[in-house]
């Protein structure tokens, strides 16, 4: 039984009550690749940028902001030939002054518009993720 039966092929959702060592077996498991960009310590958009593009071993022009991400993570990999599909953990985003709701609002709609291109491909392209939690302030 598949760990993803219940959750649609394209879409970005919390990633609530999976586990990323799940969804890394289970991109295995169903041939698909695995993206996972761990972005805990950074605080601007430059950084998350940079660090999605880092994990994700994107060329460096993939990551200086979101239209290039987007760019990067839609016509630039389907140029690059057939894809079996995508699962997309994003751990830790930021609750930063310099990245606030309204970037990280922008940052997922970034991988939504990646979701609906790969949907009209007919290629599963799921995005997971979390939040850094803020600590308590004094």
């Amino acid at each position: 039984m598949s760990l993803l039966m219940r959750v649609a092929p394209n879409l970005v959702q919390a990633i609530r009550a999976f586990r990323v060592g799940d969804l890394q077996q289970e991109a295995g498991r169903l041939g698909h690749h695995f993206l996972y960009a761990h972005c805990a310590n950074t605080l601007t958009k430059q950084q998350v940028c940079a660090r999605i593009g880092e994990n994700f071993y994107f060329p460096k022009p993939c990551s200086k902001n979101f239209d290039a991400l987007r760019t990067c993570l839609t016509e630039t990999i389907h140029q690059a030939g057939p894809q079996p599909g995508f699962i997309v953990v994003l751990e830790q985003l930021p609750s930063a002054q310099k990245f606030d709701k309204e970037a990280r609002e922008n940052l997922l709609d970034v991988f939504r518009d990646a979701a609906e291109f790969w949907a009209e491909k007919k290629v599963p392209f799921r995005v997971f993720y979390s939040f850094a939690t803020v600590p308590p302030t004094a």
